[in-house]
C-alpha cells in the first residue's frame, strides 16, 4: 500500500476508535519483532486494531502480526493467521478456491509451455496494491510468457506467476461482519471509459497510485450497473470466500465477469484499506453504513474470539 494511504487509514481508524471511546496507542510493525513483542505486552492492550499490510515493504511477512498477536493472547481485529496467510499467497489461494470449487482463473503452471494460448496476465505471488502491474503485464503470446515472468522477478524481485486474463467487467464485493453475520455491502464495478482502444482494462499500479495519469483518472467506481441475477451471484461467492478462508471482520473479494457473463475471483484481500477515499470506504458510504459504525462492527468482531477456523488440511 502506499504509504500515504497508509498513513491516511491509520489516521481514520484512530479517530474513529477514539469517538467510540478508546484510548489508542499506535506501534508500528517493525523489523525488530522482539522490540514490536516487547512494546505491545508492556502496553497491554484490551484489543488490537490490527492494519498491518506488509513488514519491511514485503507482503509475504504479513501474517507474522496475527501469529504475534495470537502468541501473545491478544484479540485483534480481521482473520486469523491461517486465512491472512492462505489468501496472502495468491497461488494458494486459487488452489484452495479451486478445491472448494469456487471459479478463479486458470495458473500457468508451466509459463514455458502453457496448457492454454492466453491472454495470461503476471502477477506478484505475495505483493499486493497492484504492484508491478502495468500494460506489459498482460501477455497476449504465450511463448513470451516465461521470458515477461522472468523480467518481472529480474527487475522487481520476489516470486511471480501467471493467470489467465479475463476480458470483461471488474467488481469489488466488500464484506463486513456484524452481530447477524456477514453483510454484503453495496457491489461496486470498476469501469475504464477513457483508456487507449486495446489498452488492458486492468487496475493497475498508476490507475491505483499515480495521481496525474490517464489510467488514475480514467478508472472510476460505480455502484449502479450490476444487475439483480449477477449481483446475487457475486454475493454467494464472496459470502463462500469468507466461509472457506475463515475470514472475519471485514473482507474484500475482486471479480472479473466474462463476456459470457461468468464471474471469476482474482483475490480476496483480508485487510482491505480503510482510509476515507478507498473503495470499502465508499462501499460503506453507498451502504448508508457510517464508517464509526463498521469499526464498531470490526472491534465487536474481534472481542467474539476467532470463532470456527476452517480445516486448512484440505
Amino acid at each position: 500500500m502506499d504509504e500515504q494511504d497508509s498513513l491516511r487509514q491509520l489516521a481514520a481508524v484512530t479517530a474513529a476508535l477514539c469517538r467510540l471511546g478508546y484510548t489508542v496507542d499506535p506501534v508500528a510493525f517493525g523489523c525488530d519483532l522482539v522490540t514490536v513483542r516487547s512494546r505491545i505486552a508492556a502496553l497491554a492492550p484490551q484489543l488490537v486494531f490490527n492494519l498491518v499490510e506488509s513488514r519491511a515493504g514485503q507482503g509475504h511477512l504479513i501474517d507474522l502480526a496475527p501469529a504475534l498477536l495470537g502468541e501473545l493472547k491478544l484479540p485483534f481485529t480481521g482473520t486469523p493467521r491461517e486465512g491472512v496467510f492462505l489468501t496472502s499467497h495468491k497461488v494458494l489461494a486459487k488452489r484452495w478456491l479451486a478445491l472448494h470449487g469456487c471459479p478463479t482463473p486458470a495458473i500457468a503452471a508451466d509459463p514455458r509451455r502453457p496448457a492454454d494460448p492466453g491472454p495470461w496476465i503476471v502477477k506478484s505471488v505475495w505483493e499486493d496494491a497492484s504492484f508491478g502491474l502495468d500494460d506489459d503485464a498482460v501477455v497476449t503470446d504465450a511463448a513470451q510468457l516465461a521470458g515477461r515472468i522472468g523480467q518481472r522477478r529480474a527487475r522487481l524481485g520476489g516470486e511471480w506467476f501467471a493467470e489467465a486474463y479475463v476480458p470483461g467487467r471488474e467488481f469489488n464485493v466488500s464484506l463486513l461482519e456484524c452481530a447477524s453475520g456477514c453483510r454484503v455491502l453495496p457491489l461496486a464495478e470498476i469501469r475504464f471509459p477513457g483508456f487507449a482502444p486495446g489498452a488492458p482494462q486492468i487496475v493497475g499500479y498508476r490507475a491505483k497510485w499515480v495521481s496525474d495519469s490517464i489510467e488514475y483518472r480514467q478508472t472510476t467506481r460505480h455502484f449502479d450497473g450490476c444487475e439483480p441475477g449477477l449481483r446475487d451471484e457475486l454475493a454467494r461467492l464472496a459470502l463462500r470466500c469468507w466461509d472457506i478462508f475463515g475470514l472475519r471482520g471485514y473482507a474484500r473479494v475482486d471479480f472479473r465477469v466474462d463476456d459470457a457473463g461468468r464471474p471469476w475471483i482474482l483475490e480476496v484481500n483480508v485487510n482491505p484499506c480503510l482510509a476515507p477515499d478507498a473503495g470499502y470506504a465508499a462501499a460503506l458510504s453507498e451502504a448508508g453504513t457510517p464508517f464509526d459504525d463498521a469499526i464498531a462492527s470490526i472491534v465487536a468482531a474481534a472481542e467474539n474470539g476467532n470463532g470456527d477456523i476452517p480445516d486448512f488440511s484440505g
